[in-house]
């Protein structure tokens, strides 16, 4: 079904990572819909091309790409910044969606358990190489998609790699995304004055395809879980508003649900646990707060 643009944000660009299906997919279609410029990313090549084939079948006039990167290696990370870099020339919205959830335990290229480093470093490297570009293009807003599997985590800066614990999927799973909440509290603070705005957001339990990449036992639970699911579309609405609302134009250093602000776990807001979080993170990845811009 074709639909007409709202226009509102004409002249704005867009990248969305995980963006080839579920609530990324829905969430850049929709903007792109809002008149964006918006660049997809997605780990498969083909994907991600027919992606951006069927928004420009559903939305008319939609102006979509796609850029490919695997990003749980910090590699190709800094490969999809430089190539975004290179194609475009601004920066007004970073929506770090990318997310996933590993039965097993699993390492990187990097030797960094894959939870950890796809759903936390990729966004926290990601955000730092393109924080000059957000800047220079302010106001500008970076959304980073958390879950409410948040709760009871209390990360251990200590044991990230989930070796000295042991690996527990699900424990995994909530520490990144309890890693996403504090990144995203301290990242506002640093970008106090700037004009780039840092919020975060529980989805909702979404019906998509997360977690079958685990096999067939992890497709039969996630299957008969379903009927107690949103649909995509309702789980990709406050993506959608952090986005592109004026509403939320100066809000910063927050944590919505439901399009809503609301209180994350006592524990996201422990100050000093975000900065140890933030030193980690940058030594994980090799970068700092100064080379990479953010003060």
């Amino acid at each position: 079904m074709r639909q007409s643009p709202e226009q509102r944000l004409a002249g704005k660009t867009i990248l969305v990572t995980g963006a080839t299906g579920g609530i990324g997919f829905i969430a850049a279609r929709t903007l792109a819909a809002m008149g964006a410029t918006v660049v997809i990313v997605g780990r498969d090549p083909a994907k991600a091309q027919a992606s951006v084939a069927q928004i420009q079948r559903e939305t008319e006039g939609a102006s979509v790409n796609a850029l490919t990167a695997d990003l749980s290696s910090m590699q190709e990370v800094r490969r999809l910044a430089a190539e975004f870099q290179a194609q475009y020339s601004r920066l007004d919205v970073l929506l770090n969606n990318a997310g996933a959830v590993f039965l097993t335990r699993q390492t990187t290229v990097d030797g960094y358990e894959r939870t950890f480093a796809l759903n936390h470093l990729a966004p926290f490297l990601l955000t730092h190489l393109l924080l000059d570009r957000l800047k220079a293009d302010a106001p500008a807003r970076v959304v980073t998609v958390s879950s409410m599997a948040h709760r009871g985590q209390t990360l251990d800066v200590d044991d990230v790699n989930q070796t000295r614990r042991g690996y527990r999927a699900w424990r995994a799973y909530g520490d990144s995304k309890l890693a996403n909440i504090m990144f995203t509290y301290a990242l506002a603070r640093r970008l106090e004055g700037s004009g780039v705005t840092a919020n975060t957001l529980h989805p909702g339990f979404v019906a998509t395809g997360f977690a079958k990449n685990n096999g067939p036992l992890s497709q039969v639970a996630m299957t008969l879980v379903r009927p107690f699911a949103i649909s995509p579309e309702r789980g990709a609405q406050t993506s959608i508003y952090l986005a592109s609302s004026l509403d939320v134009a100066a809000l910063s250093g927050r944590y919505f649900v439901n399009s809503k602000p609301a209180k994350s776990s006592q524990a996201s807001y422990d100050v000093a646990a975000q900065e140890r979080l933030w030193s980690l993170s940058e030594q994980m990845t090799g970068v700092t707060t100064e080379t990479a811009g953010a003060r």
